[in-house]
This record gives structure tokens, sequence and C-alpha cells, in this order.
């Protein structure tokens, strides 16, 4: 019974690994202190205006402003481009969306020896086991 309960630990752990790798990269949502200013946050609220990350919850209606409490750049200083988010990745400027190809093939090369791990020890126990 305890050999049992031994492969099915190990066979859900092998199964766990590998549909999860891509969640710890995911980011929730953001809010008003990810930006530095409200033109920021306005370019990710308009992406999305039924505003998945609450970027217009001031008080009163909501009325499409969003993060109206951040500054705002000067009309000088303005780029010509639209506007982004200043946090680099996590602000939604490029970088990676799940892992590399290099962490995957480990991943695998990794389940992949655990799995020849444990068939090659239930298959050793049941040779002994015939003897």
């Amino acid at each position: 019974m305890g050999i049992r309960i031994a492969y099915a630990g190990a066979l859900t752990a092998l199964l766990a690994v590998g549909p999860l790798a891509g969640v710890a990269h995911a980011r929730a949502d953001l809010d008003c202190s990810d930006f530095t200013y409200q033109e920021d946050a306005q370019a990710v609220y308009d992406r999305d205006t039924s505003d998945p990350n609450r970027l217009d919850e001031d008080q009163g209606p909501d009325d499409g402003i969003a993060c109206e409490v951040l500054p705002r750049r000067s009309a000088a200083a303005l780029p010509l481009a639209t506007a982004v988010p200043t946090l680099g990745v996590q602000g939604g400027l490029g970088g990676s969306t799940g892992p590399a190809d290099f962490e995957r093939a480990a991943g695998v090369a990794l389940v992949v020896a655990g799995g020849g791990l444990v068939v090659a020890y239930g298959v050793r126990r049941h040779r002994l086991r015939g003897r």
C-alpha cells in the first residue's frame, strides 16, 4: 500500500510541474501605483475600457479618466508616439510572456528523468520480490 501512495505522489508531482510553469510569469493586475504619469495609466485604460484593472476608481461616477491623482506630463514633454507604462515588463513593455525555451527544455528533461527513476525503482523492486 505504501509504495502505491509513493507512486501516486510522484506521478501527481510530475504532472503538476508542466502546466503550472507559465502561471508564475503572469501578473494579475495593475493599479495607479504602477504608473508615474496619468497618461501612461490612461493608455492602459483605453486598451480595455471595461476597466479590469480598476484604474477609473475615483470618487463619483466613472468618467473614463484613469488615475486622476497622478501627475501629468507637461505639454512639451509629451512624446509624439502613444504613451506607454513606465514599469518595463510589469507595465507591458516587451519581455517574456512565459518560460524561455531553455527553461521549458530543462523542465521536460527533469520530468523525463524523474519519471525514468520512478519506473526504474518500480522494476527493480518488482524483480527483487520475484526472488
